[in-house]
């Protein structure tokens, strides 16, 4: 028969404040009679229709799954049960089975009004898993649709507070921090929050194309520089290169042959004598 002494215990702490589940200080004989009549009413009808009975009587979960049994309404003695095989009385027995797999889904895309006041669109995508059946079945309706609006409400949430150069820069700090918070706040649910991972930062169009101008500006800026120092360092070559030949008249000589040499290695049926300017200067008839 089922009595208070049949019954667990769950204890909550929630905000300073202690509460049970499954548990009423105020049941009386009453409800202790009725379960009694109704236990063994279960109990005849079972031993009756023996052995066809053991098909509603018998259940089975997964390795992977734990079964949370209520008789009467109340989380029977023992907490969750499995894996393997069960036994329940059909008539006063009621059983939520609780998948204990990681679970990952995709937080949709958000707007996200960052600190700099430049709005992006973030996605994300977030694994967690049940550790704790009895709080993901009492302490919370639906666990599974209660971790999803957390997930974006708390993405929101931190996004807002950084700025755009940060949601760029440092995924993975903000992937702690938003798993440190859903982790803490499913906890009275007996959900934990194994990973979360930012998955993609879509800007708009128009901020795309502005920071897209910046950065090739500051590469034609970086690329003028590179090729005004290069120009820089060659006349300082040349310079220097014009005056060791002006020392000596035969470095010029030379200079004028190995310009040749390399003119006719080419192949070219035409080549062009330069002559020095004093030289036609003589030639020009005076004024």
């Amino acid at each position: 028969m089922s009595g208070k002494n049949d019954e667990e215990r769950i204890v909550l702490s929630e905000s300073g404040q202690t509460g049970q589940v499954g548990y009423d200080d105020d049941d009386g004989g009453c409800g202790s009679c009725i379960g009694g009549l109704i236990w063994v009413l279960s109990m005849i009808l079972i031993c009756c229709t023996f052995p066809f009975s053991l098909f509603v009587t018998v259940k089975q979960v997964q390795e992977y799954q734990r079964a949370v049994i209520f008789r009467l309404g109340r989380v029977k003695r023992g907490g969750a049960v499995g894996p393997g095989l069960f036994f329940i009385i059909p008539c006063m027995d009621t059983i939520q089975v609780v998948d204990l797999r990681t679970v990952s889904f995709d937080v949709p895309p958000q707007e996200i009004l960052t600190k700099d006041s430049v709005t992006v669109a973030v996605d994300a995508v977030v694994y967690y898993k049940i550790n704790n059946p009895l709080s993901a079945i009492c302490n919370v309706t639906n666990a599974a649709q209660s971790t999803r609006l957390l997930a974006a409400t708390s993405l929101r949430n931190t996004l807002g507070t950084k700025t755009l150069q940060d949601i760029l820069a440092d995924r993975e700090d903000i992937a702690k921090t938003i798993l440190g918070t859903l982790d803490s706040a499913t906890d009275p649910w007996g959900i934990r929050v194994e990973r979360v991972e930012v998955k993609d930062v879509r800007l708009p169009q128009n901020l795309q194309r502005a920071m897209a101008a910046e950065a090739e500006a500051s590469r034609q800026a970086r690329a003028k520089v590179i090729e005004a120092e290069g120009e820089q360092k060659a006349s300082r070559a040349l310079k220097e290169a014009s005056d060791i030949i002006s020392s000596s008249p035969a470095a010029l000589q030379l200079r004028y042959l190995q310009t040749l040499s390399s003119i006719a290695a080419e192949k070219n049926s035409t080549i062009v004598f330069p002559l020095p300017i004093e030289l036609l200067g003589n030639l020009m008839p005076k004024q």
